[in-house]
């Protein structure tokens, strides 16, 4: 029952400590968040400030986890290659060392439960202030004070072995320096840092039993080794279903912590020989006792040699590792599988929207390239009989099915994000994709239309004369050029002059519109007029007209992003559905 208890403490403590790190981490990101993605762009310049960034930033969120998830995430998204993706992942692998010294220099040096219970009680009237930046900070705090509780709680449940004469047998077979017992730590190093996903968590796990006693200086090493490679499950789970970009990074991750790890099972003595030397005294020659108390800074100093060496040793062939990585991942066209997946990433530790919209901008981006692309394939086949109708026609319904799949989503996504929204300007923001989205997705469902009147027409074999062909062609082309202009303005706030300019598209279009309303009026009141015809290039007028309404809704959508006020209606009259935090519905 005793026995029972003990693993319920340790278990417990475990999971405050998990909670405090993923309080910690989220808090980082929500007062970093638009810095952090300033940051990781500023890393483009080279692999040096690649390597560095990743070093700072997995310090800065006191996760590699979540690093590494960001990295796939900005990778996916189109906004960092693969050659600076590795360079990030390398200095990673440095940052997450911080929290092992941490551990080592605080966490069995001083009584910390003092120091979690200041933080606590600083962060407490923080929590419940009006001010978002003080929230975050209590967050940061709360994180901090949680994460030394839970670390406190772990060391104290660990259960005095001294007098356990089986339970010290036990260990003493994980203490030999065969080849078996050490890939044997390995494997439980690995297997731990999976189950917990979070490689600091094993790290801390290793130096409290180390502490304790029950681990001597390579079976804690060779956990230690193991944790690095159980790290990388976090970025292989996030990149499942997304680009293949996004896929390359995260087995890059995976290849770069196995190959380290191999090589540091190969030469693992002349390492602990290093550190030994590095950390000035000669741990060796010490009694069991002060071993236990000199072994986290150790283990902190070995982790930190490890990840260094690992990274000095793959960085002049970084550009080689990922054309090599490449080859081993192949690209494949994802839009033909004909079924749209939004690729999102997600993971424990990273929950911040700042960082998710980025993604999402991106798609709304690609969705607007395909209106754009399918109101050019309609004017193409505009007055083309002779191309191939039904291969033409089924192209367009596949790629007005991908927008609504699109459209559905990245709006429940968006909703998601809004439900958890920490500040006014997400929800601005978020508001403001959700509108740009169904308005891009009313474009898409207009050019097929004009695509089945266009079909309905050759089958009919109604002629155009060359009047009305030359003007509706002019008509087109004026849609067109407002929904490029539209679409080339949509990773930014649009100022006053374009939204200006939006408007006298809108005024063109709208005085087209009449002009060729007016024209087919004339022509049904004559003798001769085809009625059929003359209605069908009525509802071609129509659906262009609406294009150009969804195209001015847009633009006014990111006009008013900046002013952050609610937008209801749109001009072409079908009302817009804005959701609010609470998930609410205003129309």
């Amino acid at each position: 029952m005793n026995t029972l208890i003990t693993l319920f403490r340790i278990v417990g403590s475990l999971g405050l400590f998990l909670y405090g790190i993923k309080i910690l981490s989220e808090g980082l990101q929500k007062t970093a968040g638009n810095r952090l993605k300033a940051i990781l762009r500023l890393m483009t310049k080279n692999r040096f400030v690649s390597v560095l960034t990743g070093i700072i930033i997995t310090i800065l969120i006191q996760s590699s986890s979540a690093t590494t998830v960001m990295v796939v995430s900005f990778v996916n998204a189109g906004l960092m290659d693969l050659f600076q993706a590795i360079g990030v992942i390398l200095g990673a692998n440095i940052g997450t060392t911080f929290t092992g010294w941490l551990v080592a220099l605080l966490g069995f040096k001083m009584d910390i439960t003092s120091l979690a219970l200041i933080s606590l009680a600083i962060a407490l009237p923080m929590m419940f202030s009006k001010k978002n930046h003080i929230r975050e900070m209590a967050d940061i705090l709360l994180g901090f004070g949680l994460l030394f509780l839970g670390l406190n709680f772990m060391q104290k449940s660990m259960p005095n072995l001294s007098g356990n004469v089986e339970a010290l047998a036990f260990l003493s077979t994980f203490n030999k320096d065969s080849l078996l017992m050490i890939l044997t730590c390995v494997l439980i190093g690995t297997a731990v840092t999976v189950v917990v996903q979070s490689s600091s968590a094993a790290m801390t796990m290793t130096l409290t039993m180390a502490f304790n006693g029950w681990l001597g200086i390579t079976a804690s090493a060779a956990l230690i080794l193991g944790s690095n490679i159980g790290t990388t499950i976090t970025a292989y789970l996030a990149s499942i279903g997304t680009s293949t970009t996004a896929k390359r990074a995260a087995l890059a991750h995976i290849i770069f912590n196995v190959i380290g790890t191999l090589l540091a099972i190969i030469f693992l003595k002349p390492i602990l020989l290093l550190v030994n030397f590095l950390t000035l005294k000669d741990i060796y020659s010490l009694s069991a006792v002060e071993l236990a108390h000199q072994l986290p800074l150790f283990l902190a100093m070995f982790h930190t040699v490890f990840n260094v060496s690992n990274t000095i040793l793959f960085f002049p062939f970084v550009r080689h590792y990922a054309r090599l990585i490449e080859r081993m991942v192949p690209a494949k066209d994802e839009y033909d599988e004909g079924t749209y997946h939004f690729k999102y990433i997600g993971g424990t530790f990273i929950d911040s929207p700042e960082l998710y919209m980025i993604t999402i901008r991106d798609e709304i981006q690609k969705m607007a390239n395909l209106a754009c692309n399918m109101l050019n394939r309609y004017r193409f086949m505009f007055n083309n009989p002779d191309i191939n109708l039904e291969v033409d026609v089924a192209a367009m319904k596949h790629d007005e099915e991908y927008a609504d799949q699109m459209q559905e989503q990245l709006s429940d996504f968006c909703v998601h994000l809004l439900q958890d929204s920490q500040t006014p300007t997400n929800a601005s923001s978020l508001n403001c994709l959700i509108r740009v989205m169904d308005e891009l997705e009313s474009v898409t469902d207009s050019c097929f239309n004009l695509v089945m009147l266009t079909q309905r027409r050759f089958q009919q074999n109604w002629k155009f004369n060359e009047a009305i062909d030359t003007e509706l062609r002019q008509y087109q082309t004026l849609v067109q050029e407002f929904l490029n202009y539209v679409r080339d303005r949509m990773d930014k706030t649009l100022t006053k002059a374009e939204m200006q300019k939006a408007n006298e598209f809108e005024e063109q279009i709208n005085t087209w519109r009449n002009h060729l309303t007016n024209l087919v009026q004339a022509r049904l009141s004559g003798e001769h007029a085809d009625v059929r015809m003359e209605l069908l290039i009525l509802e071609k007028i129509r659906h262009l007209e609406h294009i150009g309404d969804y195209c001015t809704n847009i633009a006014e959508a990111y006009h008013q992003a900046v002013k952050h006020t609610p937008m209801l209606q749109k001009r072409s009259g079908r009302p817009v559905a804005i959701l609010t935090k609470d998930d609410e519905k205003v129309i």
